[in-house]
């Protein structure tokens, strides 16, 4: 029955009658049996019409309105058992979840869908576009593209919303790099700090119909945090960040809700009642702050990834939500939690799960298990973070998962947010190419088969208020982290840029400054970024960086040619990205794995003119 209204409903919208679809839709998802029939009745009036019209240039008049009369009085007869079936299973109908043309804001759940202003049930159906949190404090990708034409090609793919990234260091700083101001409306973001970029970002995607879930993804630029706090930051630094955003994001319609914290992991623990570490509580604190100054937003509560009293299995970085069920996040204004796990394949991470013998067939289990229980019990509505990996073919480990993943979802209607829309994560890759305009075509088949996502209502973004970041108080000390029981790495950016024209170089002395920075870290492997930043007044000509890597064995590098030296490496880079802009900076990397206590880089260096 659900292919037969998809049917109708698709019809409609390719004749254009947005006024009859609507109302199918919302009457569907409210269970309103009668309605249902009677709009199928216009609906089947307005196909038959269609038909009439088309078939004209084949029969006579009278031939056509006999044919129109027989379909009447057949379908007449057949909506009459549909209106008998219909009223005994409204239920069924109310889990329906094929949205509405386009979607009114401000959104609220009910059960486990989340709908809009007008009651329509809402997928959310986006990607991860990441950078702000990094070091950059700016999008990934505009040294090559328009940021404009970046957000318009999500559109026009088919997503509807973006989790955007962000660090509360990074909202705090007054400069961003890696941005070719040069290109296009990127001349925008000149002289602007990454609040300011957000802002512009934020409003050129609501022109765009695209919806904005803010992702507080790290504390500082650097690193995931275990905790809510840590790394120089205190709870208070985490929150009073969400109250500027709350109120700095109020009036602005496409920004739909708050992604508290990103991947909760080690000592985060859930339903302990340990204020140091029981993630549920901080999450209920955070929220209600949001929602004391914006009540309309979506409070969205990742997972942990142990430490839960009662769990049945082991999970990912921000993927347990298996306490939900005796331990729910209470917040004060209801109708607006959403729980957010993340899931990997075994190109993240080859967990013991993808060795099983059932495998895939024990990942549904899993799913339900660890977090679609919520959902299926009607607690709250799903979305999926992030998922992602660079196979999605069927012979693979992560091609099947990935697979399998993808129609999980569909199955159960639930909405996600694609890692990455970038191609520089290190361990997924992303939909874009590296030459961040060309579509990986392979992923975006797969995930052709959950899209087009209707996008939000158009309406003009409201002039956001420019507060300053007030200055970080003291940090708090966080608790020594807790041994983890499974290594689970979250996707760390790790870029790889693609070329693009290079500039001529500028009068002045290029000054170069090399630095390793610690993007992920587990218990045998870790990711570094080697960033090299022209500090001086003029671009560079040619530069090499060199490194030693101690106790640890390279396993996979990216942003130029890694060459041993001896005990050194030397990195030399490719030939479009040897000139560096004064003030900009330029990202290789590499990920290894640990052979001793003594792993990270030293002798960090860069020489070059």
């Amino acid at each position: 029955m659900n292919n037969i209204f998809q049917c109708i409903a698709q019809v409609l919208h390719n004749l254009g009658h947005k006024s009859i679809l609507a109302t199918f839709n919302r009457s569907r998802f409210q269970g309103k049996s009668v309605k249902v029939g009677v709009t199928l009745l216009k609906a089947i009036g307005e196909i038959v019409s269609w038909r009439q019209l088309r078939h004209q240039t084949k029969y006579r008049t009278r031939n056509v309105h006999r044919f129109r009369r027989t379909i009447r009085y057949g379908t007449s007869a057949v909506l009459a058992f549909l209106l008998i079936v219909l009223s005994q299973f409204p239920k069924r109908l109310e889990s329906v979840a094929i949205a509405a043309d386009t979607v009114q804001a401000p959104l609220s759940t009910n059960g486990s869908r989340i709908v809009d202003k007008t009651g329509a049930t809402v997928l959310l159906r986006g990607v991860n576009w990441f950078g702000i949190e990094t070091q950059i404090h700016a999008p990934y990708g505009l040294l090559y593209r328009d940021y404009k034409q970046m957000l318009a090609q999500i559109k026009n793919l088919g997503y509807n919303i973006i989790r955007l990234p962000y660090s509360v260091q990074s909202l705090r700083s007054s400069n961003i790099s890696e941005v070719n101001f040069s290109i296009g409306s990127n001349s925008d973001l000149q002289g602007k700090t990454p609040l300011q970029v957000m802002d512009l970002v934020i409003q050129e995607a609501q022109r765009q119909g695209l919806m904005i879930l803010l992702d507080s993804h790290r504390l500082n630029d650097q690193s995931i945090p275990e905790l809510w706090y840590g790394d120089g930051f205190t709870e208070a630094d985490w929150i009073d960040i969400w109250k500027l955003l709350a109120t700095r994001y109020k009036n602005q319609t496409n920004v739909i809700g708050a992604d508290l914290k990103n991947e909760p992991h080690g000592q985060a623990s859930w339903g302990t009642g340990n204020q140091a570490t029981d993630w549920r509580l901080a999450a209920e604190r955070a929220g209600n702050a949001i929602q004391a100054i914006n009540p309309d937003w979506l409070i969205v509560v990742e997972g942990v990834e142990n430490n839960v009293p009662g769990q049945q299995l082991y999970h990912w970085w921000g993927g347990n939500l298996e306490g939900v069920k005796n331990y729910p996040v209470r917040l004060n204004v209801p109708k607006k939690l959403v729980y957010s796990p993340h899931e990997y394949g075994a190109g993240v991470y080859n967990q013991p799960w993808f060795s099983d013998p059932t495998f895939p067939n024990n990942m549904p289990t899993r799913w339900e298990t660890g977090f679609n229980y919520i959902a299926t019990q009607g607690i709250a509505p799903i979305l999926i973070g992030e998922f992602g990996g660079r196979q999605v073919d069927s012979s693979s480990k992560e091609g099947i998962w990935q697979q399998k993943l993808v129609d999980f979802i569909k199955q159960k209607n639930l909405s996600f947010t694609y890692w990455s829309w970038n191609p520089n994560s290190s361990d997924t890759g992303g939909i874009l190419q590296d030459d961040w305009t060309t579509v990986n075509a392979a992923k975006q088949q797969l995930l052709n088969t959950l899209l087009p996502a209707p996008g939000l209502s158009n309406s003009s973004p409201s002039p956001s208020p420019s507060p300053s970041p007030s200055p970080s108080p003291a940090p708090t000390p966080a608790p020594s982290p807790a041994p983890s029981p499974a290594p689970t790495p979250a996707p760390a950016p790790a870029p790889s840029p693609a070329p693009s024209p290079s500039p001529s170089p500028s009068s002045g002395t290029p000054q170069l400054k090399a630095e390793a920075v610690v993007q992920s870290d587990w218990q045998t492997g870790f990711c570094i970024n080697l960033v090299v930043t022209n500090q001086g007044t003029a671009s560079t000509k040619n530069w090499q960086l060199t490194f030693t890597p101690n106790q640890a064995t390279i396993t996979n590098a990216w942003g130029g040619n890694f060459l041993p030296q001896g005990t050194n490496y030397q990195v030399i880079p490719e030939q479009w990205s040897q000139v560096i802009q004064p003030n900009q900076s330029y990202t290789a990397g590499y990920c290894a794995n640990k052979q001793g206590s003594n792993y990270k880089p030293t002798n960090v260096s860069v020489s070059g003119s």
